[in-house]
């Protein structure tokens, strides 16, 4: 079944927040709320050494709604408004949402908060109006590292695309090049199943997956 998510490839990734800046735009999330977070992962002393430069290590780690697989807030929900749609997805239905926030309160990465203008409940949508249209999620198309790629997971790595480069100084250049896009595979550096992780599954089995070479993961889970 087709299950759409995000990998990111942590190497890649400088923090720079456009990821962030970008989801708020896209959605109009509220002064004071995020649907894309972006956490500094150290300095950590580096293979258990003195933890002065360059013995350490440091990374950015991108977190929001995980679109898990067997999702706690659809368990929790009352009312059936946090459901999986047929891409996988976990999307929120406003008209049915009575703000009771247990769905914020059951979820392990804290990515869910109250609207309080419209009393409801909102969380990454992976930008549904866009991708609905073929597009790319709009951290997704505006990342400049060029680390985040989309699509449907459950297809393998290989299904997973991101923008490519971007040349707006060639005379060449038309909006068309800005739906080109690049697969994971062919635009990273080559990575192992054990270079590839996730946030704590608590039986929720999150999709989203992350690429770190060469650190320590510190980000929970496997």
């Amino acid at each position: 079944m087709t299950h759409l998510a995000i990998i990111t490839d942590l190497d890649r990734c400088v923090g720079c927040l456009a990821c962030s800046v970008a989801c708020k735009t896209a959605n109009q999330v509220p002064i004071g709320s995020f649907w894309n977070k972006t956490l500094r992962i150290g300095p950590n002393p580096k293979n258990g050494g003195s933890g002065q430069y360059p013995d350490i290590e440091m990374y950015f780690l991108t977190v929001q709604c995980q679109h898990c697989e067997n999702p706690e807030c659809v368990k929790v929900c009352p009312t059936g408004a946090s459901h999986k749609a047929e891409d996988g997805t976990v999307q929120i239905d406003k008209s049915k949402c009575i703000g009771c926030q247990f769905c914020a309160m059951s979820c392990p990465y804290g990515v869910r908060y109250l609207n309080e203008e419209e009393r409801v409940v909102e969380k990454c949508t992976l930008c549904e109006q866009k991708i609905a249209q073929g597009e790319l999620p709009q951290c997704v198309a505006q990342c400049g590292g060029r680390a985040r790629f989309f699509g449907d997971i459950s297809a393998g790595y290989g299904a997973m695309e991101g923008p490519a480069v971007r040349y707006g100084a060639d005379p060449s250049y038309d909006a068309l090049a800005e739906e080109a896009r690049v697969l994971l595979l062919d635009d990273v550096d080559p990575f192992d199943e054990s270079d590839v992780y996730a946030l704590p599954d608590v039986g929720n089995a999150p999709s989203f997956k992350y690429i770190l070479r060469d650190m320590t993961w510190q980000g929970g889970g496997e």
